[in-house]
């Protein structure tokens, strides 16, 4: 750890006291010495109750695992009655609690789209993300596989490809604004007024099927240049007319592009894609989310031997049809995701030199930070409603929530902000929180804004809840059980049933495969077809795509719908996910553990050897997976359940892990600054640190990877 300074009874590691001192208050009306006293009373008050909560995880846990050593699984009924017996299971109500949340942007409650998450620590990343509020069309068919490639491309621009990308924007157009007869491919020039939108084509000039989908314009300049703004299900539509360009010279009405509305809210990530294991990583990652609240964030990098600097783009302004000014952001809506209540940290100590609840920190840096917004201290607006939003993850049930509620409640009064200013993100990724969902949305009823599933921490929670039960499904087929179709239905269910439909997201998970885009395409409207109003997506470029399918579905229509039906049988939530070791060959088992081995070294290298919290991580067939922390909670728990039922053994893993160290090795070849592991084994801080998340895995509160990744990588750092 590097030198501390005492600040209100606390041992404040330097690099996040300088931070705090010098940039986090430096236009706030808040001293150094308040600050540190604010954090010092929170943690005092705090502390000890969070320290409570995850002595009854640990308390509830361990009682579940006596029961399943005796009775193994047990039946449905027997188990239920066990963890209502527990407290773990809540009393199920016929009364839905309705939330009843003020000052939510319209992003949130209104308009349905992609949802961005980026690691904090890395500002170009976080800088694309919030420019990601409008992304190309034409970029992201031409540069993925979203649309097939039948050559090689040109050096430069490709004409051929250019026509394939007209022709299937052409195509999109008349399946999203036909116009009132033809086709968007018959169209010579678009001429918008405050008469509304005229298309000239051979057969005359016509308007569209439905004049409201013209949302507005710019006045053509003297070369031609404007923008035609359309609009379905809340979203944007701008087509840029510039004949000067080889897109536009090529286009049969001077389009050089289409860009569209895409990621409507971006998560700026605290936990689960960063690896902060002390204050100088914690300095770097509180910077990040600074800077985009007070609009001052830069980035510089090389790119074709120039050097690009990068900012947050400015509020986009057109002419309304009525000829009114019309100002769209520019930028996506910012909320912040810090960690979860086991978390602490070495940037802050007791006096006694014991770590803080990283949290607590993460809350009230991310709130003062906040200010800069709230108070209009910058050039740009995150929340036009007077808000901030904050994600918090891994909670355990309906009292961790309102545990959180509380948190925000004096960190507002510690700040002077207005009650209920700080809004909750509910992650749906816990067991307990997942049964008892409707008490967990009761509990911030006055503040929660989001719901989301997700499989992966969900799935990992899930394998070491009943980890003592038996061995569990192999990874792929748990996506077929009973519990997670009921886990996905009940999320909405349970959403819409408390009034989240035009107050709220529901969310669904990641898209994992960022270069996949046409498989993307294809499978990820299921999401809002599902009810879900939000999805995350991996990239600026994912988040364009994905956005063509709310652009296609109503998903307020869909969510009516849903609202209709019968909410998801809690019971069957409680169906674990065993199997028969029996019906596995030793090619499944072998190739089970290779493909689970292989991820966790490819994800851990990177997060202990190089301090990568999340990055596209090639698979044993190469093809290129987003990895975080809950890929590797999901993989860990199930080879160490498959240790603990004796699918596998000790010397099996290690010989595993051993031959796909070296695979991961020749993966990474030539990568700067890339720590190889076969070499040394034995002296690879990466590779023990994959082998303590296997074999302690049992033990590890809830499965969770933190513990082994933060102690190996200080290793790592302190060794480099």
């Amino acid at each position: 750890m590097s030198e501390t300074s005492e600040r209100s009874g606390l041992q404040v590691d330097e690099h996040l006291r300088a931070f705090v001192e010098d940039e986090l208050l430096a236009q706030v009306e808040l001293t150094g010495e308040q600050f540190w006293s604010i954090l010092a009373g929170l943690q005092e008050r705090f502390a000890p109750r969070i320290a409570t909560a995850l002595a009854e995880r640990d308390d509830l846990q361990g009682k579940i695992d006596a029961w399943h050593a005796e009775h193994g699984a047990g039946s449905r009924d027997d188990y239920e009655k066990l963890l209502t017996d527990l407290g773990y299971l809540a009393p199920e109500t016929s009364s839905v609690p309705t939330i009843d949340v003020d000052r939510v942007d319209p992003e949130i409650a209104e308009t349905p789209g992609p949802q961005l998450v980026v690691p904090s620590t890395n500002a170009r990343f976080a800088l694309n993300a919030a420019n990601a509020r409008w992304g190309s069309l034409f970029d992201a068919f031409y540069g993925t596989d979203a649309l097939p490639q039948d050559h090689e491309l040109a050096k430069g621009y490709d004409e051929r490809r250019g026509a394939q990308v007209i022709e299937a924007a052409d195509e999109l157009l008349d399946e999203l604004f036909p116009l009132e007869r033809g086709s968007h491919a018959d169209v010579t020039a678009y001429r918008p007024s405050t008469d509304g939108l005229a298309a000239d084509t051979a057969d005359g000039t016509v308007g569209l099927a439905d004049p409201s989908a013209f949302a507005g314009f710019t006045t053509p300049d003297d070369d031609g240049r404007g923008h035609v703004l359309l609009v379905r299900n809340g979203l944007h539509v701008d087509l840029v007319i510039d004949p000067s360009t080889q897109v536009g010279g090529q286009h049969h009405a001077d389009v050089s592009d289409i860009v569209l509305e895409s990621a409507v809210t971006t998560i700026v990530d605290l936990e689960d894609s960063v690896a902060t294991v002390d204050g100088e990583d914690k300095a770097l990652a509180y910077r990040t989310w600074l800077g985009l609240m007070t609009g001052d964030l830069v980035a510089e990098f090389s790119k074709g031997g120039e050097t690009v600097t990068r900012r947050v783009n400015p509020d986009r302004e057109y002419t309304a049809p009525d000829g009114s000014a019309l100002t769209l952001p520019g930028r996506s809506l910012m909320l912040v995701r810090t960690c979860g209540h086991h978390m602490t940290t070495n940037a802050v100590l007791t006096a006694d030199g014991q770590e803080t609840n990283e949290g607590v920190l993460d809350a009230l840096v991310c709130a003062v930070a906040g200010l800069y917004d709230l108070r209009g201290l910058g050039p740009h607006t995150n929340s036009r409603a007077g808000s901030l939003y904050i994600v918090k993850p891994k909670q355990h049930g309906p009292d961790e929530v309102a545990l959180t509620v509380e948190l925000f409640a004096a960190i507002e009064e510690a700040l002077g902000l207005d009650a209920n200013t700080l809004k909750i993100g509910i992650m749906d990724e816990e067991k307990r929180t997942t049964v008892n969902l409707s008490a967990c949305i009761g509990a911030a009823a006055n503040r929660v804004i989001f719901v989301n599933t997700g499989f992966l921490d969900r799935t990992g929670d899930e394998i070491h809840t009943c980890f003592a039960a038996g061995p569990v499904l192999r990874k792929g087929d748990m996506k077929s059980t009973v519990w997670l179709q009921t886990y996905e239905d009940r999320n909405v269910d349970v959403a819409l049933a408390a009034g989240f439909e035009h107050h709220a997201q529901v969310g669904k998970g990641m898209w994992a495969k960022p270069a996949a885009m046409a498989e993307m395409l294809e499978q990820k409207i299921g999401h809002p077809k599902a009810g879900a109003n939000t999805a995350w997506v991996p990239s600026p470029t994912a988040a364009t795509l994905h956005a063509l399918h709310y652009l296609r579905i109503d998903v307020h229509a869909v969510q009516d719908e849903i609202a209709k039906r019968e909410t998801a049988d809690r019971r069957h939530l409680l169906e674990l996910p065993l199997s028969d070791p029996g019906t596995l060959s030793e090619d499944d088992v072998r190739r089970e553990l290779e493909t689970n081995a292989q991820s966790i070294l490819g994800y851990v290298v990177r997060w202990v050897g190089m301090g990568i919290g999340c990055s596209t991580v090639p698979d044993l067939d190469g093809v290129g997976l987003m990895e975080d922390r809950a890929t590797l909670r999901i993989s860990s728990q199930l080879i160490a359940n498959w240790l603990e039922h004796g699918v596998v053994d000790a010397d099996t893993v290690r010989e595993t892990f051993a031959r796909m160290a070296a695979l991961v090795d020749e993966q990474n070849e030539g990568q700067d600054g890339y720590p190889p592991m076969a070499p040394d084994l034995d002296g690879s801080e990466s590779f023990q640190a994959a082998l303590e998340l296997v074999f302690t895995g049992g033990t590890e509160p809830n499965g969770y990877t933190e513990r082994p990744l933060t102690q190996w990588r200080r290793k790592a750092k302190t060794n480099a």
